[in-house]
């Protein structure tokens, strides 16, 4: 028998989805900023680190030149991003959210346990809940990671007004370097996190995009299998989709 799973409250998929496309757009306009100049680029002196690809590249997907463009959006995008994410932890503090998201001291072990059998080398499936250890320690380092983003963005942006903090990031060129890692880091955590999606089929997509999962649920116990919350089995045809044999 199944039922109705409620998994993520409105505001977490409404924080999620404006998020996704807000990164995505401030790392394509940081391609314009970085790619403008030799100045703007990584590196110490007259050397220039992290050129990937050759400047043909960047003529073919018109990212070189675009200085003030890439700054405008990067700049305005910046507000979006600080605003969602503080909105976010705002919320996840205020609603008690925060227990299912932060590690505990069981995070990490389970995190390798998780990792080994998504690799395919542990056949004992992970504890089956709203968030596992390893989703607790990933979604945890984005949140700091944000924070990073912002403070070394800042450092940068504004290196004479806040010079303190482009001094305690280790100077412009660190901050900098930083700046650019957690890029990266943000790259690939979308690569990682988008597999697992994938992998976790359309009941977990679900559950982002309407707040809920069906689950398999015991007729004679009438308790859910799997899943943090969920509606009685009696009371399933209050449910969106109702009871499913």
């Amino acid at each position: 028998m199944k039922v109705v799973v409620e998994k993520h409250p409105l505001a977490i998929r409404w924080f999620h989805w404006v998020n996704f496309p807000v990164l995505a757009l401030m790392i394509w306009s940081g391609l314009w900023i970085y790619w403008a100049n030799d100045v703007y680029r990584l590196g110490w002196g007259s050397t220039t680190l992290l050129k990937f690809f050759p400047n043909s590249f960047y003529q073919a997907f018109a990212l070189d030149h675009k200085l003030a463009k890439g700054m405008s959006w990067h700049f305005v995008l910046m507000w979006v991003f600080f605003l969602n994410g503080l909105l976010y932890v705002l919320y996840t503090i205020l609603s008690g959210e925060w227990r299912y998201l932060l590690p505990n001291r069981h995070s990490f072990k389970e995190a390798i346990q998780v990792t080994l059998h998504d690799l395919g080398l542990r056949k004992e499936h992970p504890p089956v809940r709203k968030f596992n250890g390893a989703q607790q320690i990933a979604y945890t380092s984005v949140v700091l990671m944000g924070l990073g983003s912002v403070l070394t963005g800042l450092a940068i942006y504004k290196p004479v007004q806040f010079g303190w903090l482009t001094q305690l990031l280790g100077g412009y060129e660190l901050a900098r370097l930083l700046h650019f890692a957690l890029t990266i880091g943000y790259v690939l955590f979308f690569v990682v996190h988008i597999a697992q999606v994938v992998r976790a089929g359309w009941n977990n997509f679900r559950a982002m995009v309407a707040g809920f999962e069906i689950e398999e649920v015991d007729p004679r116990t009438h308790e859910v299998k799997a899943g943090p919350t969920a509606l009685p089995a009696a009371d399933a045809s209050l449910s969106p989709t109702g009871p499913q044999a």
